[in-house]
């Protein structure tokens, strides 16, 4: 396969081309129907200037060639393949002040417009609608949403970014713009099952066909928040949950003390504020499923660098019993915690990876098999580690004054998709769930209600979260 020094050598209308690996194939499947598209957002003071933006945009496309390339499905067979020319060619779509208040005013309901923005980018799975066409996997815009307020987004394909590469791509985008050198180019990525060590995929044909069968039967014991409208259209909308230094200090301590990560607490706190929102008898117990996302570059054959563009996360499916009279934040988060823990020891981050893959898709093409065929797979998904940005300065430079990074989840996938930063010292986490069937007041009032858990229970050891 050609690194970026070698593409003079190619013929410039002659792109590399590779099938999709089995988790890629799952999100090629995923896209259009609303879960995988994924959106990075800067909100600026300072009016960008399109032309360093769009050169920037070239490097990173020149550093990782998955983000120069198009998804092709060949339909005779029903496969897909990233074909990936030689050079780059996103380009920058502007939107000026009247387009962007056209937008703004069409969406909003009373909400912050740069989140009224992320929450239209996120809903473009239109773009991806037709393989057949060939389309890229990276779109980008700018919008003029005032004389000093803009704001960049970068759309991606997740079959070619996880939460991992977005970040590192954001880090590299912001140095890029503020002048920073072009770095060496990686090759065309392999897919991640390519990479996984020998003997880690391991499983006999009766265990696969027993767990797949097993996480189908515990899918229909699963409880839900409760759905609003399950009938109508779906699009995935945004809340943040935010700490201050001195709650996000006290939960990571508490995190710390306990021998936990901060998943196994944002986990927790979801089940409990879910449970609680049901309004159920004290005694009354509730199956939750939680999906807890691995970023895997660490453990693969050869270990890839973090920033290293592709999906190459994993996913692991935990179940825990909840009943209010007895649950404490700390008491679930432990248990929690240590479900996952004991699933990643047994490898099943990749020995079940395939069999999660294809009930997803099982799920994409049945959504009458899952409850209200809300495709609801779990209550919440979480990342094993958050991502941790102290890059305040480099930020001040180019005015940026906020930014998101998260992914779309109306199609398959869990009620509440929980994205956390921890910027400058502050707990931030984009939570996106799908409308309308949760509404906006719904997720509101839960995400407060996990906040309070989250900060209560830092305050005060072993004490029953009230609702």
């Amino acid at each position: 396969m050609a690194q970026n020094g070698d593409t003079e050598a190619q013929s410039p209308s002659t792109p590399e081309a590779r099938p999709v690996g089995g988790t890629e194939f799952s999100w090629c499947k995923a896209v259009p129907i609303g879960t995988g598209v994924t959106v990075l957002s800067l909100l600026l003071s300072k009016p960008p200037q399109i032309a360093v933006v769009q050169n920037a945009l070239h490097k990173l496309q020149n550093s990782h060639p998955i983000l120069r390339s198009k998804i092709h499905l060949d339909p005779s067979n029903n496969t897909f393949h990233f074909l990936t020319p030689p050079t780059p060619t996103v380009q920058i779509h502007p939107f000026d002040l009247a387009s962007t208040a056209h937008i703004i005013q069409c969406q909003s309901d009373g909400h912050d417009p740069f989140h009224v923005l992320l929450e239209h980018e996120m809903n473009q799975e239109d773009t991806w609608r037709d393989y057949a066409a060939d389309v890229d996997v990276l779109h980008a815009a700018v919008y003029s949403i005032s004389h000093d307020r803009f704001a960049v987004f970068l759309r991606l394909h997740t079959a070619s970014c996880d939460r991992a590469a977005a970040v590192a791509l954001l880090n590299e985008l912001l140095r890029f713009v503020a002048g920073g050198d072009e770095a060496s180019g990686e090759k065309v990525n392999s897919p991640i099952e390519d990479l996984i060590p020998e003997g880690k995929t391991n499983k006999p044909f009766w265990a696969r066909g027993l767990d797949v069968l097993g996480y189908t039967l515990n899918a229909f014991r699963f409880a839900n928040l409760s759905f609003v409208d399950a009938g109508s259209p779906r699009s995935s909308r945004i809340i943040r949950l935010q700490l201050n230094v001195a709650e996000t200090e006290n939960l990571l301590a508490g995190c710390k003390s306990r021998g936990i990560k901060l998943c196994g607490a944002l986990a927790a706190a979801g089940m409990i504020a879910a449970w609680t929102s049901r309004c159920l008898p004290d005694y009354q117990r509730e199956k939750y499923a939680v999906v807890t996302l691995v970023d895997c570059r660490s453990l693969l054959d050869p270990v890839l660098p973090s920033n290293h563009a592709g999906f190459y996360h994993s996913a692991v499916l935990n179940t825990h019993d909840v009943c209010g009279e007895t649950e404490t934040l700390w008491e679930l988060a432990k248990k929690s915690y240590t479900a996952f823990v004991n699933a990643m020891n047994c490898n099943k981050h990749f020995t079940d990876m395939s069999d999660l893959n294809y009930l997803m898709c099982k799920a994409i093409e049945n959504p009458g098999l899952t409850p209200s065929s809300s495709l609801r797979t779990a209550l919440i998904s979480v990342f094993e580690d958050p991502v941790f940005d102290d890059s305040a300065e480099m930020h001040g430079e180019i005015g940026l004054e906020d930014y998101v990074g998260c992914a779309s989840a109306h199609g398959v996938g869990p009620s509440i998709a929980v994205f956390d930063t921890i910027r400058n010292g502050k707990l931030d986490c984009a939570c996106i769930y799908p409308s309308p069937l949760h509404s906006r007041e719904q997720i509101q009032g839960l995400v407060d209600h996990m906040k309070r858990i989250l900060v209560e229970g830092c305050n005060s050891e072993n004490q029953q979260i009230e609702p």
